[in-house]
C-alpha cells in the first residue's frame, strides 16, 4: 500500500525538461552586488582618492561575440580626490554612474545632477552628464554646464578639464558674467581650513 502511494506521488510530480527551465538574462541580471561600497586609493602612502557608492551592480555577458563587462551605480556615487599634501581638492557627486571595461578600453560616466567642486579654487561645476578618460586624466561633457565661483558665473555647452577640475574650459559659453574684486581679495578654502593664515 505504501509503495503504491509513493509511486502515485512520483507520477504526479511535474517532469523537469529544458523547456520549463528559467532563462537568466545576464544583460539584466548582475553577477555581483555590493551594498555600501567604499574604495580607498593611495599613492606613496597618502590617500589620493575616496569613493563611496550605496549600491554597485556588476554585469558580465557576451554580446555579438564580444565580452561585455561594466559596473553600474544606480543610486549614485561620491568621489573625493586629494592633493599630494593630503588636502581635499575635488569632489564629484552624481545620481548614477557607470564604469565600463573592455579588452582595450576603460571609461567612466556619471549622469543625473552631476556636481564637481574644486575646494581649493572655490569653483562648482554643474551638468547632467560627465565622462572621465582615465588614460588621458581628463573629464569632459557635451551637455549644458554651469560653472560658478565667488568671482562670477559661466555657462554654456560642452566642457573639458583635467581630472581634478583645476583648469575647466567651457567650449560654447553664453550669458556669463564676472564679479570685480580689488587686488587684496583672496579666496579662503573653508574645507581644508585648519587655522589662521601665517603672516
Amino acid at each position: 500500500m505504501a509503495a503504491a502511494f509513493a509511486v502515485a506521488i512520483l507520477l504526479s510530480l511535474p517532469a523537469c525538461d529544458k523547456e520549463t527551465e528559467s532563462f537568466i538574462d545576464f544583460e539584466q541580471t548582475p553577477v555581483q552586488v555590493i551594498h555600501d561600497m567604499n574604495v580607498l586609493q593611495t599613492e606613496n602612502g597618502e590617500t589620493s582618492m575616496r569613493m563611496h557608492a550605496p549600491l554597485m551592480q556588476k554585469f558580465e555577458y557576451v554580446k555579438d561575440s564580444l565580452q561585455q563587462s561594466y559596473e553600474y551605480y544606480p543610486e549614485g556615487f561620491f568621489v573625493d580626490a586629494y592633493t599630494e599634501n593630503g588636502e581635499l581638492e575635488t569632489s564629484i557627486v552624481s545620481q548614477q554612474a557607470r564604469h565600463i571595461t573592455t579588452k582595450d578600453r576603460e571609461s567612466w560616466s556619471a549622469f543625473g545632477n552631476v556636481v564637481i567642486i574644486n575646494h581649493l579654487k572655490g569653483e562648482k561645476i554643474e551638468t547632467d552628464t560627465l565622462y572621465w578618460n582615465r588614460a588621458e586624466k581628463k573629464i569632459y561633457t557635451d551637455c549644458y554646464v554651469r560653472l560658478s565661483s565667488d568671482s562670477g558665473l559661466m555657462q554654456g555647452y560642452g566642457m573639458t578639464s583635467d581630472e581634478r577640475a583645476r583648469n575647466s574650459v567651457i567650449l560654447r559659453p553664453f550669458d556669463s558674467y564676472a564679479i570685480e574684486r580689488d587686488s587684496t581679495y583672496a579666496y579662503n578654502d573653508t574645507v581644508n581650513f585648519v587655522g589662521p593664515r601665517k603672516k
